[in-house]
C-alpha cells in the first residue's frame, strides 16, 4: 500500500465524520427554505405526502453527495501536497 494511500486513511475518516455534520446543517437550512419549516419530513411521518418525503430525501441525498465529494476530493489534494502522490 502506498505511503499516500495510509496517511489518507485517518484523515478521510475525520473528514468523513465532518462532511457529515456539515450536510446535515445544510440540508435543515435548505430545507427551512424550501418547504417554511423547521423538521424534514421522515418516511414514516403518516401527516406528509409522498411529495414532501421524496423531495426532502432527494435533497438530502444531493447534498450529501455534493458535500462528501467535496471533502474527499479536498482531502485527497492535501494529501498530494504534503506527500507528493495521490492517495487513491
Amino acid at each position: 500500500m502506498k505511503a499516500s494511500k495510509v496517511a489518507y486513511k485517518p484523515v478521510g475518516l475525520v473528514l468523513g465524520a465532518a462532511s457529515g455534520m456539515v450536510a446535515g446543517a445544510v440540508f435543515k437550512q435548505a430545507w427551512r427554505i424550501i418547504e417554511g419549516e423547521g423538521d424534514a419530513p421522515d418516511a414514516t411521518d403518516e401527516n406528509r405526502t409522498w411529495k414532501q418525503i421524496l423531495l426532502a430525501a432527494a435533497i438530502q441525498g444531493a447534498i450529501f453527495a455534493v458535500v462528501k465529494a467535496s471533502v474527499d476530493r479536498s482531502g485527497a489534494m492535501a494529501i498530494r501536497r504534503l506527500t507528493g502522490t495521490w492517495p487513491g
